[in-house]
């Protein structure tokens, strides 16, 4: 089999989450940082013949990047084989039990309290304006009848900051996430928040979702 561009680029995305996967037959990716405070979950066209574990996900894409045009080859017990023409890669599979895996049943938001859209632009400019000014915290927050998301430091009342206006609400709320755990492919997304601490992003370009926790020292009224 051969895996698509936008496969390949979902699960660069995913080592970014957590660097061993799990692939379960069928055409559904899922992942689970090791701090299980991110859980992200696809479908993609490929349907993958049957489980197997990938302990360093990075290497195995860099591995098949050695081809132009690589096919998977899943017949053999224990191993991939990754063959282009004359070229061929054998790849070994991990122990389930050394990699860090989503429960089976499916996480649903305990409930569903703040809903925006956070286009791909909005997300671009706040990730990077938190790398130029060093911002460790993006906040969602509830005031004035608006909804922004804020690069910043919460625990620093002078520090730079950098906001968005994203929709209007009647609540008044402070949703505080970890830049370090906002690791979302670039898109559009529709974006909910419960005040149960924890948040889910529906991307409209990919069938992708994520489900990432919020600090604790979140509030809402």
């Amino acid at each position: 089999m051969k895996l698509s561009d936008k496969t390949i680029n979902l699960l660069k995305n995913f080592s970014n989450i957590n660097q061993s996967i799990l692939f379960k037959e069928g055409s559904k990716l899922r992942t689970i940082s090791v701090m299980k405070n991110i859980l992200a979950e696809a479908e993609v066209n490929e349907s993958f013949p049957k489980d197997f574990g990938i302990y360093d996900l990075n290497q195995f894409l860099n591995g098949m990047g050695l081809h132009q045009n690589p096919d998977l080859d899943f017949e053999n017990q224990g191993h991939v084989v990754i063959k282009e023409g004359r070229m061929r890669s054998k790849y070994f599979f991990a122990d389930p039990s050394v990699i860090v895996t989503p429960p089976d049943k499916n996480l649903d938001l305990p409930s569903e309290d703040v809903s925006f859209e956070l286009n791909t632009q909005q997300l671009d400019r706040l990730l990077k304006a938190a790398g130029i000014y060093q911002l460790p915290d993006l906040s969602v927050i509830g005031e004035n009848g608006v909804v922004k998301i804020v690069a910043r430091d919460k625990k620093n009342d002078t520090s730079n900051d950098f906001a968005i206006t994203v929709g209007e609400t009647s609540d008044e709320f402070i949703f505080n996430f970890k830049v370090e755990n906002i690791k979302i492919i670039p898109g559009t997304y529709d974006v909910v928040v419960s005040k149960k601490l924890l948040s889910r992003f529906r991307c409209k370009d990919y069938e992708l979702t994520y489900f990432i926790a919020l600090e604790p020292d979140s509030s809402f009224s």
